[in-house]
């Protein structure tokens, strides 16, 4: 939970209203990309869906490097989800930060290790239910005494490591960029003439890269679903 955020308690139960309004948004957003994109569907692509194919294909090619297309199939409509829904969600926090009476209600919601620990976890959990819906139960459980029984409590922490890893380098990424363009933001509003006219172009130079930040990130998250799902499926993993 972010200090500053706006909690409420129901039936013990800890909500932060921030997450849930921003990821609503996300979601949003997303959805109406997707709406208009696909109202009026033409052979020869134009606008919103030529983008919106361009990246089903981008996301194809990152599956098709990681396994093979029979296998991996399958996990193509969540890699387009998780690369477009991860960008729209690291991009909202860029333009501005919303606080009132000191309480954020506008951020980024990959900003928060809540949300980024909670999608990570569901990828990789989603990993293992197909790595046991398509190899079986028994099948799958051998790979984890594989090629060495011993192995097994080494193979359990890469499971935990890989879950950490991948929420916590999305959340460090995002939150950094966040908290330096605010702290240029009030350099503009507590420095002098001099002082917010310096800030002016770093704030831009800054924005500009926190964009290519979070496009580099959601690659990566997506990338990286993939190849947990390879190993999972994949007969040759």
């Amino acid at each position: 939970m972010q200090e500053g955020a706006p909690i409420v308690n129901i039936m013990g139960l800890y909500f932060n209203l921030t997450n849930i309004f921003m990821i609503t948004v996300a979601s949003a957003i997303v959805f109406i990309i997707a709406l208009l994109s696909t109202r009026k569907l033409a052979m020869n692509p134009t606008g919103m869906q030529n983008f919106v194919e361009w990246i089903m294909d981008f996301v194809k090619g990152l599956i098709n490097s990681t396994m093979d297309w029979k296998d991996g199939g399958r996990f193509h409509i969540l890699g387009i989800t998780l690369i477009m829904y991860i960008f729209v969600s690291n991009m909202l926090g860029l333009p501005f930060l919303v606080k009132i009476n000191g309480t954020e209600w506008w951020r980024s919601p990959t900003a928060d290790p809540m949300v980024t620990m909670t999608l990570a976890t569901m990828v990789v959990v989603l990993s293992h239910f197909y790595g046991v819906k398509l190899k079986g139960p028994k099948e799958y459980g051998k790979g984890f005494f594989s090629p060495l029984a011993f192995l097994f409590p080494l193979k359990l922490i890469e499971e935990f490591a890989n879950t950490l890893t991948l929420g916590l380098r999305l959340y460090g990424n995002i939150f950094a960029g966040e908290l330096f363009l605010s702290l240029l933001a009030g350099g503009l509003a507590s420095s002098g003439v001099g002082g917010a006219i310096a800030a002016v172009p770093l704030t831009i130079i800054w924005q500009a890269f926190s964009v290519f930040v979070g496009t580099i990130q959601a690659y990566l998250f997506t990338m990286l679903t993939m190849v947990y799902m390879a190993h999972k499926v994949s007969s040759d993993h």
